[in-house]
């Protein structure tokens, strides 16, 4: 039953007032608080991002485009530059010098990254495997990576020295005598990818080892169960489906060869830069320091950059082109 509610004198209540509609004000701090809002979540990943970016084009873009101009110019120490064109490329197509450092970075390159992987991905397949003291080898192999390159090349200066060198005497006790390391070009370019490879190989093994761990168990337990061996489960299973992360290593590794420039500089001593007396362990960062830095010739050296730009563009184009094919083969 409905009721009402008068007051002591029969008369009824007072009607309630409608509520008063918001002050303009109001609205216009609700509206701006919300655009302010919407401002914020979407700029503010890119203010987080931005000095990543800011330094790239200080440090990375404009001298990447600058070093493509000073190629198109004759720039020499002391003197202003002069526009020539493609000249300082064609000058490089003629110079022998050139092609024997590209052919130099190249065996460098092979003979160095190709062991080097290698004996990364074994380290890794037996540290993969329970075992005393694991811990300790982990971080044992990482040691020569954080060994300074002057370091580790003055070491193996001693033991490569044809006269009094350890390798020499050991090799000596075979019935192999006399090697050049230092005058030869095989011997030469043989000791420098043993310093790469004594670098990089601890870290390119942790690599492996951390694709490793991620491989399921019950993947290695279905191939134990059919019978297969720890060395067929290594290639039927571990390498499989750690194949991306070997690709990674390779495009890093080909990188890192490119670019190859500490340990043969420090290896030949004061014929470092030149590669040798006869040019033999000469690489193309060594042949850009010498046309920059010893002659003086800044157009030459620049147009040497963008060439090796360019071969690690068409290095790494080759390599991820490689990986879809397999992922494709894979995947079908």
């Amino acid at each position: 039953m409905a009721t009402s509610v008068r007051a002591a004198d029969g008369s009824p209540p007072p009607a309630r007032s409608a509520p008063s509609a918001p002050a303009p004000d109001g609205r216009r701090s609700a509206g701006w608080r919300s655009r302010l809002y919407r401002f914020d979540t979407k700029a503010s990943p890119y203010a987080f991002i931005s000095p990543f970016f800011l330094v790239f084009a200080a440090f990375g873009l404009f001298p990447l485009i600058y070093t493509g101009w000073l190629s198109l110019h004759q720039v020499e120490l002391g003197a202003p530059a002069h526009w020539v064109g493609f000249r300082n490329y064609t000058r490089l197509w003629d110079s022998s010098f050139f092609w024997t450092a590209l052919r130099n970075t190249f065996t460098l390159g092979v003979i160095s990254t190709v062991p080097q992987l290698l004996m990364a991905l074994g380290l890794a397949h037996l540290l993969n495997f329970k075992m005393r003291a694991r811990g300790f080898f982990r971080v044992a192999i990482l040691a020569p990576y954080a060994t300074s390159i002057a370091a580790a090349s003055l070491v193996f200066v001693q033991l490569f020295n044809p006269d009094y060198g350890m390798i020499n005497q050991f090799l000596g006790h075979l019935g192999v005598h006399g090697i050049q390391w230092e005058t030869s070009k095989w011997p030469a370019q043989i000791a420098i990818s043993a310093i790469v490879t004594w670098r990089w190989t601890g870290y390119n093994a942790l690599i492996y080892l951390a694709a490793m761990q991620a491989v399921p168990a019950d993947l290695y337990e279905a191939a134990a169960l059919d019978g297969a061996s720890r060395w067929r489960q290594f290639i039927s299973v571990t390498i499989p489906s750690i194949r991306p992360t070997i690709f990674f290593t390779i495009i890093v590794s080909t990188i890192g060869a490119t670019q190859l420039f500490g340990e043969p500089m420090l290896y030949g001593g004061g014929v470092g830069i030149s590669g040798g007396s006869a040019h033999q362990y000469q690489t193309l960062s060594l042949y850009m320091y010498e046309k920059g830095w010893q002659t003086g010739e800044l157009g030459q050296a620049s147009a040497v950059a963008w060439v090796m730009l360019g071969i690690l563009l068409l290095i790494g184009t080759v390599q991820l082109f490689v990986l879809r094919i397999n992922r494709r083969t894979a995947g079908g």
